[in-house]
Parts: C-alpha cells; structure tokens; sequence
C-alpha cells in the first residue's frame, strides 16, 4: 500500500512538473516579449497553416485555449524539414487549416516566438484560401547548422 501511495505522489509531481513547464514556455509573461518591429495583430479573423505540434489538439488547447476548428490543408510547393518549411517545387506539406480570433494568434506568435525563432507569412493553399504559416528565421536556421 505504502508503494501505491508513493507512485500516486510520483505521478502527481511529473503532472504539475509538465503543467508548470508548458505553463512557463507557452503562457507566462517570461521568455518572450514580442519585438517592436512587428505590425499589429489585425482585429479580425484569421486563418493560420499549422504542420508541426499544432497539429494536436491537446497542444492547441494549451496554446491557444481553444481547439481552432481543424480543417485539413494541404501547402503545395513546400517540403518539410524537421520543425521548418522550404521551398521546393513538386512537393506538398499536408497539416491543418486553424480558424483562430486575433487573441488566439497572439497566443500562436508567442509559442512560436514570432519575430525571435519564426515569421509568419501569408501563403496560398491549394484550395485557394488563404492563411498564416510559421517559416524559421534564416538566422536561427543557419545558428542551428553547426
């Protein structure tokens, strides 16, 4: 019994350990203000490409707090590379298209550190709409290369 009490103890620290870690990357006010240089979040809808751990659920949940009603999406003449896109003609990125309000993209640019590890640049998919995708900074790319 003394065993099961102890797991139960265990379980719950690493529980609050990965809620306090994912609280601390994703929504505290620390490790990331977003730079001067960036326009304002425009106050209207928005449509954003995700292909990485956005695609999941749980994840957009935490970051957003909301789910950003998933549609699948396909971006032609990309190829993925590990957490990055490149252009790359015949080749096609399948992830989901995110329907997200203007509080919810701020949260996005703040996972994604917008401006300091990603950009967001608007690309066509190739049903024709429209949306947001996170490309990695050619600088933190080429830091990344040893």
């Amino acid at each position: 019994m003394v065993w099961l009490k102890r797991l139960l103890i265990v379980c719950m620290v690493g529980v609050l350990g990965v809620a306090g870690w994912l609280w601390l990357i994703m929504l505290s006010p620390w490790f990331y203000e977003r730079p001067d240089d960036l326009a304002d979040i425009e106050q209207r809808p928005h449509q954003v490409f995700v292909y990485g751990t956005l695609r999941y659920a749980p994840v957009r949940l935490v970051v957003m707090g909301d789910f950003g009603d998933p549609q699948p999406a396909m971006l032609e003449g990309f190829q993925r590379n590990g957490l990055d896109l490149t252009p790359q003609p015949d080749h096609h990125v399948e992830g989901l298209l995110l329907h997200v309000e203007p509080h919810e993209l701020a949260r996005l640019d703040r996972y994604e550190r917008l401006g300091i590890r990603y950009e967001r640049e608007m690309v066509s998919l190739d049903d024709g709409s429209q949306a947001w995708v996170y490309l990695r900074l050619p600088d933190v790319q080429n830091a990344l290369i040893p």
